[in-house]
């Protein structure tokens, strides 16, 4: 009998019942806004965004209403104006160049590699002449690239570096936490992301005046002596008075369901990674499959899996599309030619110009992607690597890379 699969591809473990019962209380209180507080309490988005810098090994965190919103204001606090270029990647998912275009700013992209990762050569190339000030490098489906060498590039051209950390929040580079290699890093708490609260975000940064800025550009009414992870108000005394409200807060209810989840990051990443090693081990030497071989020095956090059919025809690639869903499982193709519910191309974000890329758009037509969630076995996702290695098998045999 054909072996299926019957799990669910977007459903998330429940949220902790101590999370649960923080949500109530401050449910009960009718507290809801951060900076709603009686006398002797602090707000639970205070004491998240104070856990957070610690957690992150870094000085300073703000919590906020999304990751996208976390992107717009450090862009905002580190300066980027309208018609400004800023560098980022031709392999990522839409807030990001999004962010960028929402400032009246111009996205540049950058390559991506085959092992899923910024294009380093192409990075030199374009700081040497697209006169961005600023890249805004995300860490695309967790995979990191040589940090050493892209600071390396980005400082010698005075290059501002700020990191999308929403898939990489827990990851390092050579035992630095992602996030804080550039000026300002960003995460993200949407549901499919390491810490679940629906939406929200962070943005963390160990700059006293960047996070001055942005925790005004948050939408703080000159209440920013009510953070606990922010600078002395010595430093906000520089910049309350020039720098706008956006309003991007995050509330009370969403950090009482994330810190009890924060305490639990390190072991949900050793989870994920323990269903991130039997998928891949079970692709390994599949015919005309390629596995993302990850660095030594990159300690990742596998919430998703992705993999390569380098040059294969796009019928081909649709047919392990269908025979995989007729079994049950849910693969992401990064190559379609039009936008979909999850992912689009740097070609497809048509609010900025773009130059085609044709190294990336060969690696970009070959990516199908997986999510792992923590709800699935280890055997499930041993199920999960067989049929997938069937059906690339079988599309393989029959057809060929071309067929």
């Amino acid at each position: 009998m054909t072996e299926t699969f019957t799990g669910a591809f977007t459903q998330q473990e429940p949220i902790p019942e101590e999370a649960i019962e923080a949500a109530v209380r401050v449910m009960r209180s009718g507290r809801l806004h951060r900076y709603n507080v009686v006398e002797g309490e602090t707000a639970e988005v205070a004491l998240l965004e104070q856990e957070f810098a610690a957690a992150m090994e870094v000085d300073f965190a703000l919590a906020t209403a999304s990751g996208g919103a976390a992107i717009a204001t450090a862009l905002r606090a580190v300066g980027v104006n309208p018609g400004d270029p800023v560098l980022t990647n031709a392999f990522t998912l839409a807030p990001v160049p999004g962010a960028i275009a929402s400032l009246g700013a111009v996205p540049v992209y950058v390559g991506v590699t085959e092992a899923l990762v910024i294009d380093l050569d192409h990075l030199a190339d374009l700081a040497k002449t697209a006169g961005a000030r600023v890249l805004l490098l995300s860490h695309m489906r967790g995979h990191i690239c040589d940090m050493d060498r892209l600071m390396a590039i980005c400082d010698a051209a005075e290059i501002t570096v700020i990191e999308d950390c929403a898939h990489t929040m827990g990851a390092r580079w050579k035992g630095v936490l992602s996030g804080n290699h550039g000026r300002v890093a960003c995460y993200s708490t949407q549901t499919y992301k390491h810490l679940n609260s629906g939406e929200g975000g962070f943005l963390t940064t160990s700059d006293p005046e960047v996070m001055a800025r942005s925790v005004i550009l948050s939408g703080s009414y000159m209440l920013y002596g009510r953070h606990l992870a922010a600078p002395g108000p010595e430093v906000f005394e520089k910049v309350k008075y020039v720098t706008p409200n956006v309003s991007s807060r995050m509330d009370n209810l969403r950090a009482a369901i994330l810190r009890p989840q924060l305490a639990r990051l390190a072991d949900q990443c050793a989870r994920w990674n323990d269903r991130y090693r039997v998928v891949e081990d079970g692709l390994r030497d599949t015919p005309g499959l390629t596995v993302i071989d990850r660095p030594g020095h990159e300690a990742f956090v596998g919430s998703s899996i992705q993999f390569l059919l380098l040059d294969w025809s796009e019928a081909a690639i649709q047919d392990v599309l269908r025979r995989c869903a007729a079994r049950g499982v849910e693969l992401k193709w990064f190559g379609g030619a039009e936008p979909t519910g999850f992912t689009s191309r740097y070609d497809s974000w048509r609010y900025a110009p773009s130059e085609r890329l044709p190294a990336s758009d060969r690696v970009l037509k070959s990516i199908l992607d997986m999510r792992l969630p923590l709800t699935f076995t280890l055997d499930d996702c041993a199920t999960l690597a067989r049929i997938i290695r069937a059906e690339v098998g079988a599309v393989w045999q029959q057809k060929g890379a071309t067929g």
